[in-house]
């Protein structure tokens, strides 16, 4: 892990894997999911410890400060050693998921299985 004065920010997130290369974690920013201290930014921005940052990736959004800088991918305990998540987001982020598994728990299977179809066919044919 390199420490430094200061390091991109999509660096940053990929080295703290919130995405899994450089140019998701560009394509992010440049879409408008990361915001450092409360307004939008560049890939290149420096980021700097203590800053906060909002990360929205697909239906999950973290809020973090940043606690070390590292331009260097490294393994999932060293990049949790990166950045500590708020209660709050926490919190949202698990009520989120709840919410997403029980409105999924109900919902029908997208497509029916080949036993389904043939009983569709047959009420089809019938009526």
């Amino acid at each position: 892990m390199s420490e430094s004065q200061a390091v991109r920010v999509d660096v940053w997130l990929w080295a703290a894997r919130f995405f899994k290369t450089r140019s998701l974690a560009k394509q992010a920013i440049d879409g408008g999911r990361i915001d450092v201290n409360g307004g939008g930014c560049k890939p290149a921005k420096a980021l700097r410890v203590g800053d906060r940052l909002e990360i929205g990736r697909g239906e999950e959004r973290w809020q973090v400060e940043v606690l070390a800088l590292s331009d260097k991918r490294g393994p999932a305990s060293a990049a949790q050693a990166l950045y500590r998540e708020t209660e709050a987001s926490r919190i949202a982020r698990e009520a989120a998921r709840e919410q997403r598994r029980l409105v999924g728990a109900g919902a029908p299977p997208k497509r029916p299985d080949k036993q389904a179809r043939r009983e569709l066919r047959r009420l089809k044919d019938s009526g």
